[in-house]
């Protein structure tokens, strides 16, 4: 019988096979976000996609993924202060992409006094979109959801005309 674990390597050393933990083939990266893992080799490709390839490519792709998992590690979500400023910056970039989001929880002490956590989440839908997506695509799908509101506007307003004499 073979061993489950092991990664039958592809091109550019992806996986071709790979296995869940109850024992099913995962066809593709973005099945494995559905099992609710997050590898080194789909946040680096997402990274990626998200950044550039001219900007960062394949190993400094690599490279943040793996900072970026060092603490989350299994989880979804980490708390904020366990971040250095650094790091910081690295998690708001990827929140500027859409990979990571910040969420707050409040409480109250027994004292009265308010206690704040921060605490940055992996946005499982963004990336498994992003697997998905070529950067180029991702691009002309935020143009193209922009270009709707000039669609929705009558070409009235466009004419300074209509604005004199509705004045």
């Amino acid at each position: 019988m073979k061993d489950k674990r092991k990664h039958l390597k592809g091109k550019e050393g992806h996986p071709e096979k790979d296995f869940s933990s109850n024992g099913e083939v995962y066809k593709s990266y973005s099945d494995r976000i559905d099992d609710g893992i997050i590898t080194l080799d789909v946040l680096s490709s997402v990274i990626k996609k998200a950044i550039g390839d001219n900007n960062l490519g394949d190993e400094g792709a690599q490279e943040m993924a793996y900072h970026v998992l060092n603490f989350f590690g299994y989880n979804d979500r980490i708390l904020d202060n366990i971040l250095e400023p650094a790091d910081r910056d690295s998690f708001y970039m990827l929140e500027d992409k859409g990979i990571l989001v910040t969420e707050r929880e409040e409480t109250t002490l027994y004292d009265g006094r308010e206690w704040r956590i921060h605490y940055w989440i992996f946005r499982k839908e963004v990336i498994k979109e992003l697997l998905a997506l070529d950067v180029k695509d991702r691009e002309q799908a935020e143009y193209t959801d922009a270009s709707k509101v000039y669609e929705s506007i009558s070409p009235d307003v466009w004419n300074p005309q209509s604005m004199k004499e509705e004045q």
